[in-house]
């Protein structure tokens, strides 16, 4: 069953291909800073009775070499069936593209990490007719990041060590120093800072890590459709407004969205703000509310430009 922390964990190669040059090199593999990254249709199903699916599919096109195809599995704990699935994968890409393939398979759990690396062996009566050699990411070899300079001058590398070491006693200090880089990221790319505040949330899940990492999170959300912890709230408040039909509905809806977020947030509302916002009629206005939810860090910053006059 594919979560979205295991859709989590791959997607970050796909939207953030960056972090490929930092890994190849925990893996001790050679690539040149200059290579192009394409993703790959992640279907290698050729008749439709059994779906085969890979998780992430990449085309990587080095300044030095040949293009090779890579293809990326999330592994959460050790599965027999993959054995033959991987060595599948890897012919049927091969054949398909007429390209090298690598497989990587990132883990979260040392001994599904011992176990990935392998050989898969196909064979019968002393005869290999097939060996498949993963690469394997996993606590075992990526680095635990515990300054936040280390993890502002490779903040991909860095969330993918938080994902590895999940469970590791280190793992609070590992997301401080994220958290404090992103912090100075966000001033001038706002954008990627949320992608790797949410992508975090949606690999960690409702582990103990997942709980803290909530507990520090207080941007936008970038995972739409994700269930994230801000997105819920947001999208339940603004479907009763919209239920209602009339105006006061509405508005009604949109003040109790207002409260939810800094709720699911952990922004305490004090009891004049709470009446300033449930008996506001004006939409522009909590409309305007809602948006600021999402960032603020007092209940009362809600209405700082209401008292500029710049609404």
């Amino acid at each position: 069953m594919v979560t979205s922390a295991h859709e989590g964990m791959h997607r970050i190669f796909q939207e953030r291909p960056e972090i490929l040059n930092p890994v190849f090199g925990v893996l001790g593999v050679s690539l040149p800073k200059k290579a192009t990254v394409d993703a790959v249709a992640t279907d290698v199903t050729e008749t439709r009775p059994l779906e085969r699916r890979v998780d992430t599919v990449l085309r990587i096109g080095p300044s030095d070499g040949e293009d090779f195809l890579l293809a990326i599995e999330s592994q959460s704990r050790k599965d027999l069936n993959k054995q033959s699935s991987w060595a599948y994968y890897v012919a049927y890409l091969q054949a398909k593209y007429d390209l090298p393939v690598l497989l990587l398979v990132v883990c979260q759990d040392p001994a599904t990490a011992k176990w990935a690396v392998g050989p898969f062996d196909c064979g019968t009566r002393g005869w290999t007719a097939q060996r498949t050699y993963p690469l394997v990411a996993g606590p075992h070899n990526l680095p635990v990041i515990t300054d936040a300079r280390t993890a502002a001058r490779n903040l991909p590398l860095a969330v993918l060590s938080a994902m590895a070491h999940t469970r590791s006693a280190e793992i609070d200090a590992i997301l401080e120093a994220i958290d404090r880089a992103l912090q100075e990221l966000w001033a001038t790319d706002p954008e990627t800072a949320g992608y790797f505040y949410e992508c975090l949330e949606v690999n960690l899940g409702d582990s103990p890590a997942g709980k803290k990492w909530k507990e520090i999170m207080s941007f936008v959300t970038y995972f739409p459709g994700r269930g994230t912890v801000r997105e819920t709230a947001y999208l339940e408040g603004k479907a009763e407004g919209k239920a209602e039909g009339k105006a006061e509905g509405r508005a009604e809806g949109e003040a109790k969205a207002i409260l939810r977020v800094l709720e699911a947030r952990g922004i305490p509302v004090s009891d004049s703000a709470r009446e300033r916002i449930t008996t506001c009629t004006d939409l522009p206005r909590l409309d305007a509310w809602l948006e600021r939810s999402l960032t603020v860090g007092r209940a009362e910053d809600l209405f700082t430009e209401d008292a500029d006059g710049s609404e």
